[in-house]
């Protein structure tokens, strides 16, 4: 049996952190005990209780927060650090996180996508396949939809969009919307 992975959240909102409780009381996680803020010890705490996904409000980070979060990152390297966002951030500051897990995310999508963020990366990923909301994305994108108009589409956030397209580009290898449009004719996910 495969160990459960130890999930941390710090987040200042009760409805959210019981909501992340709700959504992943199963086999494959174990939530610690919740923060509401970061204490000055973070990386200490860190340090003594191992988690494997620290999923973190970046609001919380006191300033500057990159160098906090760095610091947060030091504590566990082998530790998923996952953005936790309803408003805006930085997309720069978000571009540090392994994931973000936007809060209008579909329940069933929050323990795929922290399963995702702890698998071992693959060497050479071309060849797997996309999950159904990445096809929705590649659809998308070839029909020339700016991550935008895909957010607006899919009722979801740009941040979770960009987070599809760069899953897309590392499991197909192709980089380019032209080549991604080819890609989706070829597999007949769009009318040519």
């Amino acid at each position: 049996m495969k160990p459960k992975l130890q999930v941390l959240v710090a987040e200042p909102s009760d409805i959210i952190r019981e909501g992340l409780r709700v959504l992943l009381d199963d086999d494959e996680f174990v939530l610690q005990a919740p923060l509401r803020e970061l204490p000055m010890d973070f990386a200490q705490r860190i340090a003594r209780s191992q988690p494997d996904i620290l999923i973190l409000n970046p609001t919380l980070l006191n300033t500057p927060p990159r160098m906090q979060l760095v610091s947060i990152q030091q504590a566990r390297t082998s530790m998923a650090v996952v953005a936790l966002v309803y408003q805006y951030v930085d997309p720069s500051l978000l571009s540090q996180f392994k994931t973000v897990l936007d809060i209008r995310e579909r329940g069933s999508r929050v323990a795929q996508l922290l399963r995702q963020c702890c698998a071992p990366e693959a060497e050479d990923e071309e060849g797997y396949e996309l999950s159904e909301r990445e096809t929705e994305v590649l659809v998308l994108l070839a029909r020339g939809c700016s991550s935008k108009e895909i957010a607006d589409k899919l009722n979801i956030s740009v941040h979770t969009v960009n987070t599809h397209r760069k899953n897309i580009t590392r499991k197909t290898g192709i980089k380019s919307v032209a080549g991604l449009a080819v890609y989706a004719l070829l597999h007949n996910l769009v009318a040519g």
